[in-house]
């Protein structure tokens, strides 16, 4: 795949618990060996997760980084609810 668009995003986190669970839940996800317009790679680096897309085009980039936002919203929401109760 020749990459044209690339986005890497910094999201920080209050906590490292947060970082490894974010982690451990969208591994697999990015490690899916499915056709796709683009590669994912995700990273710990202290209370930072990283997320970089490489996409064939800036469609296939935003719809990815879409998805992967997406998919870290509720997963804050759920970690958040367990740690109130």
């Amino acid at each position: 795949m020749s990459t044209s668009a690339k986005a890497d995003i910094r999201l920080k986190f209050m906590n490292q618990k947060q970082v490894k669970t974010i982690l451990d839940a969208l591994t697999p996800e990015a490690n899916a060996l499915v056709a796709r317009r683009a590669n994912i790679k995700l990273q710990e680096e202290g209370l930072f997760l990283i997320l970089t897309v490489e996409a064939e085009d800036s469609v296939a980039l935003r719809a990815t980084l879409n998805t992967y936002l997406r998919w870290i919203n509720p997963i804050i929401n759920v970690m958040d609810a367990v740690d109130r109760s």
